[in-house]
């Protein structure tokens, strides 16, 4: 086995969001790899290999067209057939069991007890046509195996232990309140940098995840595109033994390869993994009465042909100041058109007094019933609300579709479930007095 040093200056981090024209990014870890004037070369310098990445259509218009073009030591098509594998506890058919329109609420999945890896230890836990939601632990980092997802983009929302993401376009580190989007089809490896991890992944096989036009707030707000950050490029040539995972039509398949696939030397373009801190967040809020609606929270949004109406949004609860007057504070009681999977990686979570808990999960589908419970319902409605109050040490998060979130059978017969999660509510009585 042989392997290359890497470019001391790869390991840092470019801040950028890629999206859109003008949006486009050019790293390179051995100086004069990258091409001048063109993509394609008769010969790539270093005896590299061209090769373009497209995440759309190649007709798709110039302020949605996602590709870079990646300079590497072989192309991605050196490896051996693949084969199907067991899937483990993934699923992309949501159709297993009946959906029930309860309130469903689950405590956080158990670290493992035999060596798990990341792709090892993901679960299903429900999903759509347009996106799919599992959570993840694991023990031990991915070794001597690469995965790759063909199905959709991923976000990844860790809650304990940090990772370190190696990818073909250089490596992202993320901890907990930070996310990581990797792209349909780019390779990687998972790598623990403590113990045990644990987390959330949303799949998500719609328009690419992007940053929300703003509005009325207008220039300034929400996520900052400029707190967005995408990685240097960064290779291994290494030689070996490796296995190839990819999920690609609904299943698992592997393949031997004979080396790293994380060899590209040099990169350009705009379709790239990226993360953010959470905690970067500028929130937006009432400073007179009553409770906005969440969408004040978007982080990121997968655009549907409906103006207005996404496939999917991804949307915090962070760190904040209450000072809307004679208002109820926390979320109110609500029924919604979209369906809610919720996720608490830090902290408490405002709207609930007991139960919801960090690494544990919430679904509230469509015109389910749902709010604050009774303790919490009671003591807002009591305070003093001439007075700021400051939500601190949380994060909480939403996975929010218009399409029903279908459970898969894992998750309404593991034990995690809490089939005692609809009596946080039976404790709100009958309150009318009636005029005489």
């Amino acid at each position: 086995m042989t392997a290359t040093i890497l470019h001391p200056s790869s390991i840092t981090l470019a801040l950028t969001y890629q999206s859109g024209f003008g949006n486009e990014f050019a790293t390179e870890a051995v100086p004069g790899t990258l091409p001048v004037g063109r993509n394609s070369p008769q010969r790539v310098a270093h005896g590299l290999y061209a090769e373009q990445f497209s995440g759309t259509a190649f007709t798709a218009p110039r302020s949605h067209n996602r590709r870079s073009w990646l300079y590497r030591i072989r192309p991605a098509a050196v490896h051996r057939p693949f084969v199907e594998i067991d899937m483990g506890l993934i699923r992309t058919k949501f159709d297993e069991v009946a959906t029930p329109p309860n309130q469903l609420r689950w405590n956080p999945l158990p670290m493992p007890t035999t060596p798990t890896d990341f792709v090892q230890g993901l679960t299903t836990i429900a999903g759509n046509d347009g996106c799919g939601i599992h959570l993840y632990v694991a023990n031990r980092s991915m070794e001597g195996r690469f995965f790759y997802d063909a199905d959709g983009e991923l976000l990844l929302v860790p809650q304990e232990g940090a990772l370190r993401i190696a990818t073909e376009l250089g490596t992202l580190d993320v901890e907990p309140q930070e996310i990581v989007v990797i792209p349909r089809g780019c390779r990687f490896r998972v790598e623990l940098l403590s113990d045990e991890a644990r987390g959330y992944v949303c799949e998500n096989y719609r328009e690419l995840l992007r940053l929300p036009d703003l509005g009325v707030i207008g220039s300034n707000g929400l996520a900052n595109p400029r707190d967005f950050l995408t990685p240097h490029a960064r290779y291994e040539d290494i030689e070996g033994s490796f296995e190839l995972v990819a999920k690609f039509g609904g299943r698992l398949w592997s393949a031997e390869i004979d080396h790293s696939p994380l060899d590209v030397v040099a990169w350009h373009g705009n379709y790239a993994p990226y993360k953010y801190d959470l905690r970067r967040f500028n929130t937006i809020g009432s400073v007179s009465f009553d409770h906005p609606d969440p969408s004040i929270f978007l982080v990121l949004q997968s655009s549907s042909a409906l103006p207005g109406v996404d496939s999917l949004d991804f949307v915090i609860f962070p760190p904040r100041v209450l000072t809307a007057q004679d208002t109820f504070r926390p979320p109110w009681f609500h029924r919604n058109f979209a369906s809610e999977f919720m996720g608490l990686i830090h902290g408490a979570y405002d709207a609930k007094a007991e139960g919801f808990v960090p690494g544990g999960a919430s679904l509230h589908n469509c015109m389910s019933g749902h709010g604050p419970d009774a303790g919490t319902f009671e003591k807002a409605s009591q305070s003093d609300t001439s007075k700021p109050d400051y939500i601190k040490d949380t994060m909480a998060f939403m996975f929010e579709t218009p399409a029903i979130l279908h459970p898969t059978r894992f998750a309404l017969e593991t034990s995690q479930l809490q089939a005692e999660y609809f009596e946080c509510w039976q404790g709100l009585g009958n309150n009318f007095k009636a005029p005489r």
